[in-house]
């Protein structure tokens, strides 16, 4: 396994495992086959709904708690200081420990800074050993990094060949935020997984392409966290410490680069506006289950 530093000296694995999309009913046993599989770092969020499997599934490895690096994320609806702080101990009830190792602000809406100043509390009292954000664009994660008591150690954001970042990049080296990347392989969208670039390279080393992209990702400095449900897959994932790609590889790939999200921009308004209507429905929803549980 390698290993990126922290700004704060936190040392964080830099191949995890991500639980995005993974059912309650399958998240149990996947973690369970990925810690198996010799995966240290944890990533989940409040948004996946499956803290508590995730947390369940930690206890049954047997692997020491102090072995693995766990992360998880506030959502929107909880932000503000005094729900983001609720909402993390809640988070940590679920995942059944008694700090995190790194827990991030999932959107950059809404109150952010109120949910932030939670997080650096729970720094300084000790709870959480690393604090950070996730879809900050340059220009917010500029702005939190250069105002907030705590400057954020990690970033989070939709990192891959065919969107890499590099602006992004630029700033959190500057800054020293360590860069994060979910959906690392674009989620095969565009024909990430077929493309002739990377098929050609990964026959060079014997790879397949989706080892290509893990190991380009590592190679830049990107904590990467691919996510699948199938135990021969995750240990595929797992087999990219044993080659380098040369220059002319890697160069290759950074050719690839369209520079836009595969997925949806921060920026555009109707995006935000999607996810205020999804905040309100989801929270319309926890009000309903709320007042049908107190009839």
């Amino acid at each position: 396994m390698e290993y990126v530093t922290l700004y704060n000296g936190v040392k964080m694995p830099q191949l995890g495992y991500g639980v995005y999309q993974v059912t309650q009913e399958e998240c149990e046993r996947c973690v369970l086959d990925a810690l198996k599989a010799g995966y240290r770092l944890l990533d989940t969020a409040q948004s996946y709904f499956n803290e508590e499997q995730v947390g369940s599934a930690i206890i049954k490895s047997g692997v020491p708690r102090e072995e693995i690096f766990l992360t998880t994320k506030v959502w929107v609806e909880h932000y503000g200081y005094e729900q983001a702080k609720e909402s993390v101990l809640k988070s940590m009830e679920k995942l059944r420990t008694s700090y995190l190792d790194l827990i991030l602000l999932h959107q950059p809406f809404a109150d952010y800074y109120g949910a932030y100043r939670a997080l650096e509390e729970l720094y300084e009292e000790g709870k959480v050993r690393a604090i950070g954000v996730s879809n900050f664009y340059p220009d917010r994660l500029v702005d939190i990094a250069s105002f907030a008591k705590v400057k954020p150690m990690v970033n989070q954001v939709e990192t891959h060949p065919f969107n890499q970042q590099k602006l992004a990049k630029e700033y959190m080296d500057k800054y020293q935020v360590q860069i994060e990347a979910w959906a690392p392989f674009g989620e095969g969208r565009g024909g990430l997984f077929d493309h002739p670039v990377l098929t050609e390279i990964g026959k060079k080393y014997g790879k397949t392409t989706a080892q290509v992209m893990l190991r380009w990702h590592l190679q830049r400095g990107v904590v990467v966290i691919p996510k699948s449900t199938h135990k021969e897959r995750m240990k595929e994932n797992f087999e990219v410490f044993d080659f380098a790609l040369g220059e002319e590889d890697m160069k290759a790939i950074e050719a690839l680069d369209k520079a836009e999200s595969s997925f949806f921009s921060h920026y555009d308004p109707a995006m935000v506006e999607w996810f205020v209507q999804m905040v309100e429905e989801r929270k319309t929803k926890h009000d309903s289950t709320k007042e049908k549980k107190n009839w």
